[in-house]
């Protein structure tokens, strides 16, 4: 079976779906090597990045075997031979409007919104912390799924259960702490540090609230190395993703207009550090 079998229905930032008339209730979830920045995709794309993402998601489903996930089984024949190692048979479920954020560290917009009201979320926190510092304990903090277009939301917990309901907001908060825990330890039994995480949920036909899209990769994740955060310095917090593509692009484009190409040694830069991190998780 060849990709071209198969309907177009969507592309986003990362990811292209696609249908199949014969198989009602899937998708067929193509991650790209396109890398985004400050909501523009960029030119050229990371390469091997799909291959990277989709590896490392189907590596986390498997350690966490127990949680209903939306994998088909027994996929691997009905992948078009053009994107197998970069996609995957997704069964379709109903998505909560809601992303699923846990922090066990302050940085990045937990970092921004606490020094503004020592608060993550309507979580307070304890004062005098800094940027990269551990939490006390891991915190839920999740954020509403703009429309297309527009930017994610902080959101508290009180809002989600106006979005989602009582008690299905309780579900995601507890399953998202209790994977969460679970993956960090896992991390650092391989020298690695999970500061924050956002898990995607939706609900299957038989209405079980079930892990979707990616999980705990270097896109919806942001990993340290435990050995140089430890030795502190401004390298502490350098993370497994494309923070090497952000800082590039902060410091060479204004924002206005295209944003300019990548140069060859940030895209290598980055692919090496994509690579690095399903390496160091996965054995591989």
């Amino acid at each position: 079976m060849s990709l071209s079998d198969w309907e177009h229905v969507y592309s986003g930032k990362v990811r292209d779906l696609y249908r199949l008339p014969e198989r009602p209730g899937q998708v067929l979830m193509v991650a790209s090597d396109r890398v985004s920045a400050f909501d523009h995709v960029l030119e050229p794309g990371i390469p091997g990045k799909g291959e990277y993402l989709t590896r490392l998601s189907l590596w986390w489903f498997a350690q966490l075997s127990d949680v209903p996930n939306h994998l088909v089984k027994a996929q691997l024949e009905v992948l078009p031979e053009e994107v197998r190692g970069h996609a995957m048979l997704v069964r379709e479920l109903e998505m909560f409007p809601v992303e699923c954020v846990v922090r066990s560290y302050l940085v990045g917009t937990g970092w921004k919104e606490y020094q503004q009201t020592q608060s993550v979320c309507g979580i307070p926190l304890p004062p005098g912390l800094e940027n990269g510092d551990r939490l006390p304990e891991p915190i839920y903090t999740p954020a509403y799924k703009a429309p297309l277009g527009e930017h994610d939301e902080n959101i508290s917990f009180e809002r989600t259960v106006e979005l989602v309901g009582a008690e299905a907001a309780a579900e995601l908060r507890d399953l998202s702490l209790d994977v969460f825990t679970r993956a960090s330890a896992l991390a650092e039994s391989r020298g690695l540090l999970l500061a924050d995480t956002k898990f995607e949920w939706g609900r299957d036909a038989e209405g079980r609230i079930t892990l979707a899209d990616e999980v705990l990769t270097s896109d919806s994740s942001r990993y340290w190395d435990a050995e140089v955060y430890a030795a502190g310095g401004p390298g502490r917090l350098a993370s497994f993703d494309k923070q090497i593509v952000r800082d590039w692009l902060s410091a060479n484009w204004d924002g206005d207009g295209a944003p300019p190409t990548l140069p060859a040694e940030i895209v290598e830069r980055t692919a090496l550090r994509y690579a690095e991190l399903l390496t160091r998780l996965t054995d591989a």
